[in-house]
Order: C-alpha cells, then sequence, then structure tokens
C-alpha cells in the first residue's frame, strides 16, 4: 500500500447527521521508536502490547453545513468543553484533509473520555487519536456507500482497508497511535524479516507467539501526574542531530529481530534483557540529546531498584518498561499476578503519586461502540 491508495475517489452516498462512537486502548512499546522524519515517519520500526483497560472514548457527532470553507468542530473532554484540544485536532485535521475530503462539509462534535484518570501521566494521545481516526473512517465508509452484496473475501479485503486506512490516520494525529487499533502485538515500521510491516501504519505481528506471552500483565505505576517539561514532539526531533541516532536506529532493527525469535520460542529472560534495556536507551537518548532532559524521577529509580531485587531475590519473571516519562509498566505472566500485586502493594506503592496505580493486561483492539 501507498499513501495514493488512501485517497477516495469520489463518495457516492450523502448523509446530513449521525454519530459513530469507538473505545481505543492504549499500548507499550517493546522495542521503542524514537525520532521521525517528515510525515510522522519513524525513524525506526517498533513493536507494542495492546493494553486492555487504558482506553479511549470517543463519540463523533456530525452535520452537514451550507459553506465548504474551513473545518469545524467542538471537543469536549468528560462532557467539559475543551478549547485547548483544538489546535492539535486543526492539525490532525489539516494532515488528513486529502484523504477525508469530507471534512470540511460537516460541523464535528467530538466527545471523549478515557478510563484512565485525566493528567495520570499515561499519554492518551495514541488512545484518542485512535479512536477519532475510526470514528471518521466509519463515517467514510458511510459516504463510500459498500454494495451489501459484496461476498466473504470482498468484505474481508473491505475490513482489512479500514483498519489499515484508520492507522495510517491515526498515525499522521500521533505516532504511537497507529498500533492501538488491533492486538495483542502490533509492528509499526518497515522491517525486512517482518512481512507486511510498514511505515504508513501499524501491523497485528504475522508470527507465533509462545504461550508464555498470552495474557501478559501490565501494572502502571504512576510515579508523576504532572505535565513533561519536554513534550514528546520535541523529544523526537532532538534525534535529527544526535550523535548516537544512527547507532539506535540499527540497535532497534536488531533488537526486533531478536525479539521475533524471543517471542516464538517464550525466552523469559532474554525478553526481560531486551525489553528493559529498551526502556534505558530511550532515556538515555534524552539524556545525551542536545539540549538534554531527564523524564525519569527518583521514584522511578527506586522502583525500578526494587524490582530487579526482588526478580534476583524471588527469580520472578517480572519486568519494567518505561515510556518517555517518569511511569513504570510493569510487566509479568499472568500465573505470577498474586505475588507480584503483592509485592506492588507492600513495596512499590510508596513510589506512586498518591499510591496510585493501574492493573491492565493485554488486549486486542477497537471496538465499535
Amino acid at each position: 500500500m501507498s499513501e495514493q491508495d488512501f485517497i477516495p475517489k469520489s463518495y457516492t452516498n450523502s448523509i446530513e447527521k449521525g454519530s459513530f462512537a469507538w473505545s481505543s486502548p492504549s499500548n507499550i512499546a517493546l522495542v521503542k521508536y524514537w525520532g521521525k522524519k517528515n510525515d510522522q515517519i519513524p525513524e525506526n520500526p517498533s513493536i507494542s502490547f495492546t493494553l486492555n483497560n487504558c482506553k479511549t472514548i470517543t463519540k463523533l457527532s456530525f452535520s452537514k453545513k451550507e459553506h465548504n470553507d474551513d473545518f469545524s468542530f467542538e471537543v469536549f473532554l468528560d462532557n467539559e468543553q475543551k478549547d485547548d484540544f483544538k489546535p492539535k485536532i486543526q492539525t490532525f485535521f489539516k494532515r488528513i484533509e486529502r484523504y477525508l475530503s469530507f471534512l470540511k462539509a460537516y460541523h464535528f462534535k467530538i466527545e471523549t473520555s478515557n478510563t484512565f484518570p485525566h493528567s495520570s501521566g499515561i499519554a492518551s494521545s495514541a488512545s484518542g487519536m485512535s479512536a477519532l481516526a475510526l470514528c471518521l473512517m466509519s463515517l467514510e465508509k458511510e459516504l463510500v456507500n459498500i454494495d451489501s452484496t459484496l461476498n466473504a473475501d470482498e468484505k474481508s479485503l473491505d475490513e482489512e482497508y479500514f483498519i489499515q486506512k484508520a492507522s495510517f490516520l491515526a498515525r499522521l494525529g500521533s505516532g504511537s497511535a497507529c498500533r492501538s487499533l488491533e492486538g495483542d502485538l502490533v509492528v509499526w515500521g518497515k522491517h525486512d524479516s517482518i512481512e507486511g510491516s510498514t511505515d504508513l501504519y501499524g501491523v497485528k505481528y504475522p508470527y507465533k507467539v509462545h504461550e508464555n506471552f498470552k495474557n501478559y500483565q501490565d501494572t502502571i505505576l504512576l510515579v508523576d501526574k504532572g505535565e513533561k517539561q519536554v513534550s514528546s514532539t520535541v523529544g523526537h526531533n532532538l534525534m535529527h542531530d544526535h550523535p548516537f541516532a544512527q547507532e539506535r536506529f540499527k540497535q532497534a532493527h536488531n533488537n526486533l529481530s531478536k525479539l521475533s525469535s524471543i517471542l516464538k520460542k517464550g525466552d523469559l529472560d532474554a525478553f526481560i534483557a531486551l525489553v528493559e534495556s529498551e526502556a534505558l536507551t530511550l532515556h538515555a537518548m534524552m539524556m545525551t540529546s542536545m539540549p538534554y532532559f531527564i523524564l525519569m524521577k527518583p521514584n522511578t529509580l527506586e522502583i525500578i531498584n526494587k524490582i530487579w531485587n526482588y526478580r534476583k531475590a524471588t527469580d520472578s519473571k517480572i519486568c519494567f518498561t518505561l515510556d518517555a516519562g517518569a511511569n513504570v509498566h510493569v510487566l509479568y505472566p499472568e500465573n505470577e499476578m498474586k505475588n507480584i500485586l503483592e509485592f506492588i502493594n507492600n513495596e512499590l506503592v510508596e513510589f506512586c503519586q498518591k499510591g496510585q496505580y493501574i492493573n491492565d493486561k493485554i488486549g486486542f483492539g477497537a471496538k465499535q461502540l
């Protein structure tokens, strides 16, 4: 597929007004991407676990308007109008107008809410932008007026295109959003040994995954719920002149190859080593850019050391990963859940802001409501 394949030919149907609603989850990358080219293209491939409980629910209401001269929309979070969200949506609409030519024909009301606490330090851009992209694709599907007499194979191809284009659009809003539509493992970025992988959208990981990685758990420790002092967009841009950038991009390619073997064999020890190394490398890139910055907090490091000590003492298969922030994602197999939740409550909660954490697990993507 290329960008050209996502440009609509014509809309054969006409709709005056209506609404669509989708829920879409967040995701946590195992092999990280850090650094972007133009048009939200990643400098290296990444792979993520799709989450189940941390999700955004978005309802998109639309009504035809007289003049098609500009975008017209309003945004609500938890029933409260949020004009400070509008610039990001405006930028998103500008980027995707070429691929959804109906955008200026409607006034949109975007109503959104998250299942995780607002300002919890969990990035909602992945879940939010993917949910919005899916709502817009639902409208386009109605405007295209797909023939209801399609046979099973044609319908399957149509559904595949729908998800691919929704992921493609979501990427133009937030890079990692393209990994939130499906599950349980999604790859984004061209990788020579992963069939179907592309820089344009996320694809379901196509190979066998060992039972060890089924029903994996993710408890998210909320270390710092404040706004990051450096946004991810700024951080990505600092990779352009980073002295270690090219080696990092090669490392990510190599680690994704290694992870494919690990996922097939079920090697939990190798999984732990690779995932934790990736998390620390992400933050090492931040600390060695110019200007440099640190998003980890003292309590992030306390938690990491506690996890290492617990793993050494108990031979647990617990590990951590980090996003571009201070919070810690604690990953572990389902069969260790009871013991690890005890460990979290006994030893890690004190390092969380107001003792807050979220229990999550691997999920399987977005759902239309």
